[in-house]
């Protein structure tokens, strides 16, 4: 192994990605990344038809190149890299990938694991890589993401959406990983990526289509950074702790430095939480308390004089407290708004990708309702709801459902999830799902991805 001059930081880190041996992985860690390859293919599977997602596909297919990899859900072979960044924005649609990266008891803002299973996929039918060596490698990123997201200051306070920062690295170790780069290659492919990192918090305060965006770039980045890296291009030694890497650039600093190597190579850290509704992790709290009390009380909503949501003022303040407005990507406002959220949760006592299409977000009924809604600030989070007559009805929420450890999704709950994100799209048969549902749960067992990505293009 090539070594930038000492055991440092990345000389460790570069190592694991390239030692880690299937063998290494434990059971709780390979079945853990398992659900969350079935819970982001349930996402990619309802978010391929969002809007502005059939123009992205169009796009990339004019720009043809290189047919490696398949563009999930369409069809079609383009380059690794474009199909990787494809099918992560798909995935990435209804805000409803795993989320929240943890190492040990930390846990950081994020969405990692739309990056990295699609990446991972993606070049793994490009490479011909076999089912264990996707896993590995998709872990790899994962425990390298989590990393970066648990020793940086929160991203979106100075502006970085982490969706194109730190999974931008992740998805560089997957793809060295995949495309066999030697040690020099690897710190190279990361000094690479260093000049490509992105995204704007701007998009999620605005709900615009870009939000999509920064998953995508990282997965397209992350390749593209590895493939010339393997063509010989060089770049900084050290992408992550030098004068202007990655710590010196993007965040203020490192946080919890131990973390950055402790008990790599022994332990792969990643995310836990599985969302149980299509809409940002900070509405969740507020979407429990208000499905709460309809599912405990008989309430009309035309009956309620008023809601009240109450929160910390840092969440009130936030992009979700925005007052409601609908603009050029109605998606995007919604997804990212307590009050929306809240108004889908009283009014339909559900949460499901069917309630964020552009038809549903403009029905006057929910706007009419919106209008009830008020936020406040308060220790914790809650929502009271106050009839015509008085009444009140109130509900806390100390921890958002689908946190692990705490309120973990059930595995009955997941898998409901995942047949509604199926019969949202509504392009597959029964019989097809099945059976990519058990390839899937034997990921590990695959000789090549063919099958899969065949099942996947209805």
């Amino acid at each position: 192994m090539g070594n930038t001059g000492q055991n440092t930081a990345i000389d460790k880190i570069v190592a694991n990605v390239l030692e880690t041996r299937f063998e290494d992985i434990d059971n709780d860690v390979l079945q853990n990344a398992k659900e969350r390859i079935i819970d982001t293919v349930g996402c990619l599977i309802s978010g391929a038809d969002d809007p502005s997602n059939p123009e992205l596909v169009k796009l990339m297919m004019d720009y043809g190149g290189k047919k490696e990899s398949t563009i999930l859900m369409y069809g079609g072979k383009i380059p690794a890299a474009h199909a990787a960044m494809v099918n992560s924005i798909l995935c990435r649609s209804f805000d409803y990938e795993p989320v929240s990266p943890i190492v040990e008891n930390k846990m950081a803002p994020g969405h990692v694991t739309g990056t990295t299973v699609m990446t991972a996929m993606s070049l793994s039918e490009a490479v011909g890589a076999d089912g264990r060596e996707l896993i590995t490698a998709m872990l790899l990123g994962d425990d390298l993401a989590a990393r970066l997201a648990n020793t940086s200051s929160p991203c979106l306070t100075l502006g970085w959406d982490g969706n194109g920062t730190f999974n931008a690295f992740g998805a560089t170790a997957i793809a060295g990983r995949l495309l066999k780069l030697n040690a020099d290659q690897l710190r190279n492919a990361f000094g690479l990526v260093l000049n490509q990192l992105s995204g704007s918090a701007q998009n999620i305060w605005e709900g615009n289509t870009a939000f999509k965006l920064p998953i995508g770039l990282a997965a397209r980045n992350g390749i593209f950074s590895a493939q010339l890296a393997l063509a010989g291009w060089t770049a900084p030694k050290d992408a992550l702790l030098s004068k202007f890497g990655f710590y010196s650039l993007f965040t203020d600093g490192i946080k919890n430095p131990e973390l950055l190597t402790k008990d790599l190579g022994k332990k792969y850290w990643g995310e836990r939480t599985f969302k149980p509704y299509p809409s940002c992790r900070a509405t969740h709290g507020l979407i429990d308390c208000a499905m709460e009390i309809v599912q405990k009380n008989n309430i009309e909503p035309d009956n309620i004089r008023e809601v009240v949501a109450s929160m910390p003022a840092a969440g009130i303040h936030n992009f979700c407290g925005q007052p409601w407005e609908i603009g050029e990507f109605p998606h995007g406002n919604a997804i990212f708004s307590y009050r929306f959220t809240i108004a889908t949760a009283l009014l339909n006592k559900r949460v499901r990708p069917r309630h964020f299409t552009t038809e549903a977000i403009h029905n006057p009924e929910t706007n009419d309702f919106i209008r009830r809604i008020k936020l406040a600030e308060g220790v914790g989070v809650s929502v009271k709801v106050i009839m015509n007559d008085g009444a009140e009805y109130m509900a806390e929420s100390r921890i958002a459902k689908g946190e692990i450890p705490g309120n973990p999704l059930s595995k009955d709950e997941l898998s409901t999830k995942f047949w509604d994100n199926v019969e949202f799209a509504n392009r597959h048969t029964r019989e097809n799902v099945e059976r990519l549902l058990s390839l899937l749960e034997n990921i590990e067992d695959l000789q090549d991805m063919n099958e899969i990505v065949g099942l996947l293009v209805p």
